[in-house]
């Protein structure tokens, strides 16, 4: 099966370099969260990984618990990688993560060196990979001293399952020290995963700040907000969306007024000549700070639309200005 060539399909998109490190990632990647499970059509899930990679996204984001069942999702991507994408794997970022519950017992959660190098093998295993270019811990720990989780990320990078360390939701004092400990032991943090949209500002009030200190990227998840920034929900709550099926969004989190806030968004998209999802990751994109953006595709159009996004990347001080009147301040979340 053949690709688009390779000087068209690099030119299809910026790549931006995370943090100080000398690796760069495409502005618009693709995380298999959603969508990759063995509750979508295999079909569909193949169509949507090889038209990525034909258009430039030459990152995908995935966790060992990404389905539905747990596993599914790298099982799946496992399978399209044997098919596909074997010859192309030095021109690929594949990345997975441990941290939630994965498997029964003390051992399948959290942080402890046991678990995370546990389930790296296990996800290298159902992906059929020699290693993974970032290896995450996809929560921080509680319980479990810090030295620990990252003493495992700097093994899993040493042992050669994975060739850099990233961090997901950590608060801007844990990413402080978590680059602190990584550096002292010779593997640099390379990565930060957030939660991060017009809705949800969190990370404007210090964790940007931290990663630009520390040399560290950034690359969010959920840009679009669930979905509510997209024209999905323009009309209220559709019957098979994720709000009604209570998939990580609730009906009762669409208040009207929400809902007519996205419609002034979705009005300053259309005014820009983009959709209100285009105008969300381009808006996401405007901090130098930000490497790059995680979206889900449930098709191949979804996927073509998402990543056109690119063809315009900057605002006007009127358009940052009509957006800032309908988003909450840096700090605050909506969704």
């Amino acid at each position: 099966m053949s690709y688009t060539a390779a000087s068209d399909r690099y030119g299809r998109q910026p790549y931006n370099r995370s943090g100080r490190s000398g690796l760069r990632l495409p502005a618009v990647s693709l995380g298999l969260w959603h969508n990759f499970g063995d509750d979508k059509p295999f079909d569909t899930q193949r169509a949507t990984l090889r038209r990525a990679f034909d258009l430039g996204v030459t990152h995908f984001d995935l966790a060992n618990n990404y389905g539905p069942p747990y596993g599914s999702a790298e099982a799946n991507f496992g399978l399209i990688f044997a098919q596909d994408f074997r010859p192309y794997r030095d021109e690929l970022i594949i990345s997975t993560k441990a941290g939630y519950d994965m498997w029964p017992g003390p051992y399948g959660e959290w942080g402890s060196r046991k678990y995370l190098l546990a389930s790296l093998d296990q996800s290298l295993s159902r992906m059929g990979l020699d290693y993974v270019d970032i290896f995450y811990s996809h929560r921080p720990d509680p319980d479990t001293p810090l030295e620990e989780t990252m003493g495992a990320l700097d093994t899993a990078v040493r042992s050669g399952r994975a060739l850099y360390a990233g961090i997901s939701n950590y608060t801007p004092e844990q990413t402080r020290e978590a680059a602190r400990i990584l550096r002292e032991m010779g593997t640099p943090l390379l990565i930060h995963q957030p939660r991060y949209s017009m809705l949800d500002r969190w990370v404007e009030d210090g964790l940007l700040d931290t990663l630009e200190a520390e040399g560290v990227g950034c690359i969010p998840f959920s840009p679009l907000a669930q979905g509510v920034l997209t024209d999905r929900y323009l009309g209220g709550v559709p019957e098979g969306s994720r709000a009604s099926q209570e998939r990580f969004l609730r009906p009762s989190q669409l208040t009207d007024e929400l809902l007519q806030r996205v419609r002034a968004l979705n009005d300053v998209a259309a005014a820009r000549g983009q959709s209100l999802a285009q105008m969300a990751l381009a808006w996401a994109l405007r901090d130098r700070r930000i490497t790059s953006v995680l979206i889900g595709a449930s098709s191949v159009r979804q996927l073509e639309d998402n990543i056109a996004a690119v063809d315009r990347l900057d605002f006007s001080a009127d358009e940052l200005a009509a957006i800032e009147k309908e988003i909450p301040q840096p700090g605050e979340r909506i969704v």
